[in-house]
C-alpha cells in the first residue's frame, strides 16, 4: 500500500490554517508550551545536547561554490559558538542554483506545499534545538527563544504557505470556454492555466529574528515555486543554518535537487548580501534590518521585487485609564521584553503635561512617570527574573547607545547591568526611560531599551505628532490608553490615515509589541517601516506569474 503523500498527510494543518486566516480566531499548528507532555520527556534534554554538539565544529552542507569557510557568532551570554560554515563563490552558487530549478517550478502546488509542510513540521521537532541557537546567537531569553524563534516563527512560515497555496489555487489549472454564437455554433476553447514562478529568492536575515523574520519569506517564495539562498545576520547563522538543512533534506529525499535552498553565511568584513541582491537571477528579496540598507535594495536591486522591514519609531498614547496599575504592569513588561530589541517596542511614551484621568483618582505627568518607572524597576527587581524576561542585548552598539544616553540629565530611570548564574559575561540591562526634551531628541529610532516619556499639550496634540511621526518615520505599532470612546475613534482613524496597527487600552496578557500569526497582521506595508505586511495575499502573489494557454475544441 503506497504512502500518502505530504500534502494529504498534512492536509489537517493546511485546512487549520486557511480557517483560521479566513476567521481570524485564535489557532496554531505547533503549540508554544515548551511542556514534556507536548513535544516529548527528552526534547528539552536532547535539543540542547544537539546544539552543544553543532559547536566548534565545521556546519556541513553539500552546497556548489565552497571556496572555505566563514562563521565568528558570540552569544550575548558570553562565549564564542565557535561554529564554520560553507563559504561560497556568489556566482557560481548562484548560476548553479539558476540551472537546476525548473524541476522545482514545474512540481504541481500540492506537491510543493506539501513538501514545505513537511519541513515546517520537521523544524517544529527540532524547536529545542532552534530555541538555543535563537538564543545564543541574539541574546533572547530561553522561553522566549523557544517560542519566537521555534513555534511563532513556524506559525508564520506556516501562514506565508497558507495564503500562497489558496491564491495559487484560485485559478483552476484548466477551463472549458464556451462562447455563444447565435445560430451558430458556440465556440469552444480550452485553456490551461500554470504557476510560473519568478526565479530565485534571496532572504536576508536580521540578528535578532532570524527565524520568526525569515520564515514568511523563506516559505512563500518556496512553496510558490522559486528557489531560495537564505543569507543569515553573520552574528545569527545557526538558527537559519538548522532550517536550511532540514530544507534540503526533505527535498532530497522526494526526488528535488537539495540546491533549491541554500545557505550563503558571510562575514562583517566581508559581506556578500550586495552582492546577491544585483544577481539578474534573483527575482524576489525578502529583508528585514536597517533603513539604510533596506532602502539601498529598494532602490538599487530593481531587477528584483523587494519587501523591506525597515527601522520604526513606535508610539503609546497615555490619555485616561480605568486600570492605572495594570496599564503601568503593561507597559513595563513591554518595554522590559527582550531589551527592547523588537521591531515593534514602543519608544515614545506621549502624555499630556497636565495629567490624566484614572480609576486611582487625577494623575500628573510626573506622577504617571513616576509609576512607570516603578512598575519596570519592580518587574526587574530580582536579578533571575530579570534575565528571564530581558535576555541579552545582541549587538556591541546597543550597549554603547545605551551608555551614551544614559549619562545626561534626562534620565528618568537609569538601565543597570543584570547578573546571570552560569552565564558571568552576559550583557543584561534593564530599561533606560528618558525625558524628552524636544522631538529632535526622539524622532529617530534608538533601537534597544530606550524610552522617552514625552509632554504633550494634550492628548490632541499627542495624536497629531504621533500621525506625523508614522507617515514619516514609520511604525509598526502603535498603542492607545483612554476611557474616552471619541479619543479612541480619533485614534483609530491616525492608525488608518498613517497605517499602523493599533492596540486599544491593553493591561493583561497581551502587549503592543506581540503579534499572533493567522489573526494579527505584522506590520501593514503603509509607512515607511516596512512595505508589506506578514501575512496577506499581496506578500505571497507577486512571487509568481500565471502564465496561460488555450487552443479551440
Amino acid at each position: 500500500m503506497s504512502q500518502p503523500s505530504y500534502f494529504d498527510h498534512h492536509r489537517e494543518t493546511l485546512n487549520g490554517g486557511i480557517n483560521a486566516s479566513r476567521t481570524r480566531e485564535y489557532w496554531t499548528a505547533y503549540p508554544e508550551n515548551p511542556s514534556p507532555r507536548v513535544y516529548g520527556e527528552n526534547a528539552a534534554r536532547d535539543g540542547e545536547a544537539a546544539f552543544k554538539a553543532a559547536l566548534n565544529k565545521n556546519f556541513d552542507l553539500d552546497q556548489p561554490g565552497i571556496i572555505g569557510t566563514t562563521g565568528s557568532e558570540k552569544s550575548p551570554y558570553g562565549f564564542d559558538l565557535g561554529v564554520s560554515y560553507p563559504k561560497e563563490d556568489v556566482e557560481a552558487l548562484v548560476s548553479e542554483v539558476e540551472a537546476i530549478r525548473a524541476n522545482w517550478a514545474k512540481a504541481s502546488i500540492e506537491t510543493r506545499t506539501g513538501i514545505c509542510l513537511e519541513i515546517l513540521d520537521r523544524i517544529n521537532k527540532r524547536s529545542f534545538e532552534i530555541g538555543f541557537a535563537v538564543m545564543h546567537t541574539t541574546g533572547q531569553a530561553f522561553m522566549m527563544a523557544f517560542q519566537a524563534g521555534g513555534p511563532h516563527a513556524q506559525d508564520r512560515g506556516l501562514e506565508a504557505v497558507v495564503y500562497a497555496y489558496e491564491d495559487m489555487t484560485r485559478t483552476p489549472a484548466v477551463a472549458r470556454w464556451h462562447k455563444p454564437q447565435g445560430k451558430r455554433d458556440p465556440i469552444v476553447m480550452e485553456k490551461h492555466f500554470t504557476v510560473v514562478p519568478r526565479g530565485i529568492g534571496l532572504v536576508i536575515g536580521c540578528s535578532t529574528f532570524p527565524t520568526w523574520n525569515s520564515y514568511p519569506g523563506l516559505f512563500a517564495s518556496l512553496v510558490t515555486g522559486n528557489a531560495v539562498i537564505v543569507k543569515p545576520h553573520p552574528g545569527a547563522i545557526l538558527p537559519l543554518a538548522i532550517s536550511v538543512e532540514i530544507c534540503r533534506d526533505v527535498l532530497a529525499e522526494q526526488g528535488f535537487n537539495p540546491n533549491i535552498v541554500t545557505l550563503v553565511a558571510d562575514s562583517a568584513e566581508a559581506p556578500l548580501a550586495k552582492k546577491l541582491a544585483l544577481r539578474p537571477e534573483v527575482k524576489l528579496i525578502d529583508f528585514t534590518g536597517s533603513t539604510g540598507f533596506g532602502n539601498w535594495l529598494e532602490q538599487h536591486a530593481t531587477q528584483a521585487q523587494v519587501y523591506t522591514e525597515k527601522a520604526g519609531v513606535n508610539c503609546v498614547i497615555i490619555d485616561s485609564t480605568d486600570n492605572f496599575r495594570g496599564m503601568t504592569a503593561n507597559l513595563a513588561f513591554t518595554l522590559s521584553l527582550y531589551s527592547g530589541q523588537m521591531c515593534t517596542t514602543p519608544q515614545n511614551i506621549f502624555i499630556p503635561e497636565g495629567g490624566i484621568d484614572t480609576d486611582d483618582g487625577d494623575k500628573s505627568f510626573d506622577e504617571v512617570v513616576a509609576a512607570l518607572a516603578a512598575a519596570v524597576e519592580k518587574l526587574n527587581g530580582d536579578d533571575e527574573r530579570a534575565a528571564a524576561i530581558l535576555g541579552a542585548i545582541q549587538s556591541t552598539a546597543t550597549l554603547e547607545r545605551v551608555t551614551e544616553y544614559g549619562t545626561g540629565d534626562n534620565v528618568i530611570l537609569p538601565s543597570r547591568s543584570v547578573p546571570m548564574a552560569g552565564f558571568d559575561q552576559a550583557t543584561i540591562r534593564t530599561p533606560l526611560i528618558l525625558k524628552a526634551s524636544d522631538d529632535s531628541s526622539y524622532s529617530a529610532e534608538l533601537f534597544g531599551p530606550i524610552s522617552f516619556v514625552v509632554p504633550t499639550k494634550n492628548t490632541g496634540d499627542s495624536l497629531a505628532i504621533v500621525e506625523h511621526s508614522v507617515k514619516n518615520h514609520g511604525a509598526i505599532s502603535f498603542g492607545v490608553y483612554s476611557t474616552s470612546d471619541d479619543i479612541l475613534r480619533q485614534a483609530e482613524d491616525v492608525a488608518c490615515r498613517a497605517g499602523v496597527a493599533v492596540s486599544v487600552n491593553l493591561t493583561d496578557g497581551v502587549y503592543v509589541n506581540q503579534t499572533a500569526a493567522f489573526s494579527d497582521f505584522h506590520a501593514t506595508g503603509c509607512n515607511p517601516a516596512a512595505n508589506a505586511a506578514l501575512s496577506d495575499t499581496a506578500y505571497v502573489s507577486n512571487r509568481y506569474r500565471v502564465v496561460q494557454s488555450r487552443r479551440h475544441i
